[in-house]
């Protein structure tokens, strides 16, 4: 018998145990791998700064409005499509900033000399909106630059007086395009994408336009570092403890799943194919645990074939026994009356008389044909034993054949006999024919065969008027080689090889209690 390879194989326990693992982890990777918790950190950062500088654009609006007919210069004019649809009533500018994409750039340029002032009304405006930015600060940590039309700083901690009008989102503001960005603290090129710090170096930048009649006003220009994931993780950590120990209660609640519907049983199959193979007959009774309706159906395919082996290999035992005890009575009486023969023609013993040798001849040639009487029931009982092949006949002409093999018999049938069983006609003639044998060996005159469909099966009623059957016997009569005609060439194997096919064909026989002669009754499949 050919094995499986002796290598190492990891067991269900450490697959399933691997598995939880790997799904308890799952949400940490996607934390730190694809970075997504970092990106939610950038796009909340960028809508509190869209927040705060329209709030602040709204005020500038409305003071660079109140000054227009003091001769304000506006900026450059919006070109058509950037601007909202007036009649629209809501036009969220919604956070797009995305880490894992392009948007990191290397660090803000720096302030450059202005070509020329900003106006004195814009410084004024400035001034008055100082205070507001500052407290603002305070709260938010965000910094803050309001420019004038041309780029120019007018209000800020820093850099008051110099222009940003160089810088990528501040250029775009200034033609009435909101633009924000991500950019690097170092000057350095900027970390790869798979950098595990990468969130943690950045800038978010802001470039809101200020729209006065349809042209740029101003920019309210404002930047902040995202909360540190760690930082924000600290601050939420009796959350996270609680989803993490959620986790866990989950991963383990799922291992005494897979322990309770596939570990157990399957452990539990195994432990009874090992005490099968050992000869351990309690071993077939049912699984105390089967888990999924899968391993129900295996584990009872499984412990039905086992069962069904170990009874076909106690049947092959008894049987050659059984087989070994009849051949050996007419194997020892041919070799006796044999050797007696060859003793009397090599006149080693006194010469048999003629009479003595025609007994002699007689029993050697009883005893030949009762060997072929046996050698013909075993091929009918091999013959029976095969599985069957979309077989089916109808009764009718079965019994014509009957009446044909058996012509001294009364033989009468009724009921459903043009229904179709699942049995070829020469196994369905087996079965009835070794009946009426036997009926024809306890003095039978009559058989009666009466047929009954019964929806699934045909059941069909045989009986004769012959000798009846012994109680001791009724129990014995389907045992192989069980006869009482043994000194009439019974073989005792009729009506084993009659319970075979009716066996190996989904249908059965029993002995039917009667006052008179015998009867029995079979259960036909309907094909």
């Amino acid at each position: 018998m050919s094995t499986a390879p002796d290598k190492w194989r990891p067991s269900l326990g450490l697959v399933i145990f691997t598995v939880l693992a790997t799904v308890a982890i799952l949400p940490l990777v996607g934390l730190f791998f694809f970075r997504l918790y970092d990106n939610q950190l950038i796009r909340q950062t960028q809508a509190e700064l869209i927040a705060q500088s329209r709030v602040l654009a709204t005020i500038y609006a409305q003071e660079v409005a109140a000054r227009l007919d003091s001769g304000l210069m506006l900026g450059a004019e919006v070109p058509p499509g950037v601007l909202p649809d007036p009649g629209d009533q809501v036009t969220p500018i919604r956070p797009s900033l995305d880490l894992t994409a392009n948007d990191l750039l290397r660090r803000r340029p720096d302030a450059l000399p202005a070509l020329q002032p900003a106006q004195a009304a814009y410084v004024e405006i400035g001034a008055k909106l100082t205070p507001i930015i500052r407290e603002t600060q305070k709260v938010t940590l965000a910094g803050f630059r309001i420019l004038d039309p041309q780029g120019v700083v007018i209000a800020g901690r820093q850099e008051v007086g110099q222009s940003l009008a160089h810088i990528e989102e501040v250029a775009d503001a200034l033609h009435g395009q909101y633009r924000a960005t991500l950019r690097n603290r170092v000057p350095d090129k900027p970390p790869p994408i798979y950098s595990f710090s990468r969130g943690l170096g950045v800038h978010v930048f802001s470039a809101m336009p200020v729209i006065v009649n349809n042209r740029v006003a101003g920019v309210i220009y404002t930047t902040r570092t995202p909360s540190n994931i760690f930082d924000h993780l600290y601050q939420e950590r009796a959350k996270f403890v609680l989803a993490g120990l959620a986790v866990i209660l989950g991963t383990i609640a799922i291992g005494l799943v897979f322990s309770r519907t596939i570990t157990l049983p399957m452990r539990e199959l195994i432990d009874r194919a090992a005490r099968i193979g050992r000869g351990d007959r309690e071993a077939f009774q049912p699984l105390k645990h089967y888990g999924t309706r899968e391993f129900a159906q295996l584990s009872h395919s499984f412990l039905g074939m086992a069962e069904q082996l170990a009874r076909r290999s106690d049947y092959i035992a008894t049987f050659s026994a059984h087989l070994t005890h009849e051949l050996k009575s007419p194997l020892t009486s041919i070799k006796g009356a044999a050797e007696l023969l060859q003793d009397s023609v090599q006149g080693k013993a006194e010469g048999l008389t003629p009479a003595e040798q025609t007994t002699f001849i007689a029993n050697i040639l009883s005893d030949t044909q009762r060997l072929e009487a046996m050698a013909q029931r075993l091929r009918e009982l091999a013959r029976a034993e095969s599985l069957p092949q979309n077989e089916r006949t109808e009764l009718a002409p079965v019994i014509a054949d009957l009446r044909t093999r058996f012509p001294a018999s009364s033989i009468e049938a009724s009921g459903s006999l043009d229904r179709a069983v699942g049995m070829s006609g020469e196994k369905a003639l087996i079965v009835l024919s070794h009946l009426a044998d036997n009926a024809m060996r306890h003095k039978a005159q009559t058989i009666r065969l009466e047929a009954a469909d019964e929806r699934t099966t045909l059941r069909l009623t045989v009986s004769n008027d012959g000798e009846p059957i012994s109680a001791p016997n009724r129990d014995r009569i389907f045992d192989a080689f069980f006869t009482t005609r043994r000194d009439q060439g019974g073989t005792g194997m009729g009506l084993a090889i009659a319970r075979a096919v009716m066996a190996s064909h989904g249908g059965s026989i029993r002995l039917k209690p009667t006052d008179e002669g015998a009867a029995f009754e079979l259960q036909f499949p309907l094909a």
